[in-house]
């Protein structure tokens, strides 16, 4: 759903952005995208109840390109975690189109190939760390990456993390960051255990919810076929 009074210029986003917007053709911010921007561009802690389809990723990765802004020696100062690799992916994509106009280094962590690539992105210097939970803590025990720079962490899809059990080792990242620091949270659902994590990882945190829990996103469109039950 579009906020179709609000434009991306009232976010007072810088004009880097505004092109990468432009160019990506996005008319309008959706409703989480104008709850959400102003929210964190203010500093605070966040719990986004948001599905896949509202436009969650946009909302999290232009604030944080406002925050960090340019290169900066060569530790990174941002994590997203994300559960999957194809997330990590597709997050990476949206970051590297956004903040097109700007030189901040991204590097996507994850499983299922070798690290030496991955490895030789982060000596040459990074601004943000995009990893799933598993190959960020694996670099980092191996002492490829520093993580006491970081002043922002985002953990997207934070119910399939609980799902898939990375909560130990979500928290065993939760001890080598910096304590200080701006977090965002995003989930589809509001379990036990996401609440739960909500309480270890976010500090007085803002509520945005977009769509009912569970709810499908209206940009999917769904349909019934009824098949025969022959057994």
């Amino acid at each position: 759903m579009k906020e179709e009074n609000i434009s991306f210029e009232d976010l007072k986003l810088n004009r880097q952005i505004l092109n990468a917007i432009d160019e990506l053709s996005f008319e309008h911010p959706t409703e989480i995208q104008a709850k959400v921007i102003p929210s964190a561009l203010a500093g605070h802690d966040l719990f986004g109840i948001a599905q896949t389809g509202t436009g969650k990723t946009l909302a999290f990765v232009v604030p944080l390109i406002m925050k960090i802004k340019y290169a900066q020696e060569n530790d990174p100062r941002a994590l997203i975690l994300a559960p999957t690799r194809e997330l990590v992916l597709q997050i990476e994509q949206q970051m590297l189109a956004l903040s097109k106009y700007t030189d901040l280094r991204t590097v996507a962590l994850y499983g299922g190939v070798g690290p030496r690539t991955q490895i030789e992105y982060l000596e040459s210097g990074c601004d943000l760390v995009i990893s799933t939970p598993g190959r960020f803590l694996d670099l980092y025990s191996k002492g490829h990456i520093m993580p006491k720079k970081i002043k922002t962490m985002i953990m997207d899809e934070a119910d399939k993390m609980m799902d898939m059990g990375f909560y130990p080792q979500i928290k065993k990242i939760l001890e080598v960051v910096p304590r200080k620091r701006q977090n965002m949270l995003f989930s589809a659902t509001m379990s036990e255990r996401v609440i739960s994590l909500t309480e270890d990882f976010l500090e007085f945190p803002e509520k945005i919810e977009v769509a009912p829990q569970a709810s499908v996103a209206e940009t999917i469109a769904q349909e019934l076929y009824e098949v025969p039950n022959f057994k």
